[in-house]
């Protein structure tokens, strides 16, 4: 029986203030969890800087490499929100103001002070040819163009869109995950881990150390798209820990 296609997301996060250091990212491990969550697996994560031509070349790259490319960042109402014009020209099509858009930035700003500025009618502006992400928490909407999604850099605003995509991109099984932990140096038993993982198709094992209280310990996550071999491989472990001097702690330490 054929393998379960494995569905794949980059996501590319934008902004000279996340490569200086002034804004430190929240965004990948929700991106990360939220995919998941869609059966789609985060392959990998770019940080690129509010530079065009970076943001164009790297758009291209992951839309050819991964099933969806998620970005945040740059597509608010300042000069220096750029992805939008950046991403338009990598798809080589005009950008255009969103009737639908407008009309929505145009109901969030009425009884706003200063209503839609020239400014604020930035955040309507889209790659031609282009499907709105609805954007529940400050009215201006995400963009879709073919397998990539341009969504906000603000966290919360970020999430909320997230939400209006649930259930909308297709996926494959979610990766689920088991703890077991062990007060053991993690070189102490990598021939142990290997041997498990090996022993057990289609999972994977990863080992994350750890010194506290004075001891060293690891904790070891088994992931895989079948919860039930998760679990089997997790009882494996424990007993194999056991075997060799060291008692498993599920859930981890």
């Amino acid at each position: 029986m054929a393998s379960p296609r494995t569905w794949t997301a980059a996501l590319m996060v934008i902004g000279d203030e996340l490569l200086s250091g002034r804004t430190q990212d929240k965004n990948v491990a929700q991106v990360a969890v939220w995919l998941n969550d869609q059966g789609i697996r985060l392959a990998e994560v770019r940080i690129v800087p509010d530079d065009s031509a970076r943001i164009g070349d790297t758009v291209n790259e992951l839309r050819a490499a991964h099933d969806y490319v998620l970005t945040t960042g740059g597509i608010g109402p300042t000069h220096d929100d750029i992805t939008v014009d950046a991403i338009a020209a990598a798809f080589g099509v005009p950008v255009v103001v969103d009737d639908q858009a407008r009309a929505i930035l145009t109901e969030y700003y009425r009884d706003r002070p200063g209503g839609l500025t020239e400014a604020r009618l930035r955040m309507a502006r889209v790659p031609q040819g282009s499907e709105l992400i609805p954007n529940p928490t400050s009215g201006a909407p995400g963009v879709r163009i073919e397998n990539v999604y341009i969504m906000a850099g603000v966290p919360h605003i970020a999430a909320s869109m997230l939400q209006a995509l649930t259930g909308k991109l297709e996926g494959g099984r979610p990766v689920v995950s088991v703890t077991v932990g062990a007060r053991v140096p993690e070189s102490d038993v990598a021939d142990l881990l290997r041997e498990t993982e090996a022993a057990h198709p289609g999972v994977a094992i990863g080992s994350y150390p750890f010194f506290k209280d004075g001891l060293y310990g690891a904790n070891f996550v088994i992931r895989s798209e079948d919860e039930a071999l998760a679990k089997v491989t997790s009882d494996d472990l424990s007993q194999r820990l056991r075997n060799v001097g060291f008692e498993p702690v599920e859930g981890g330490i």
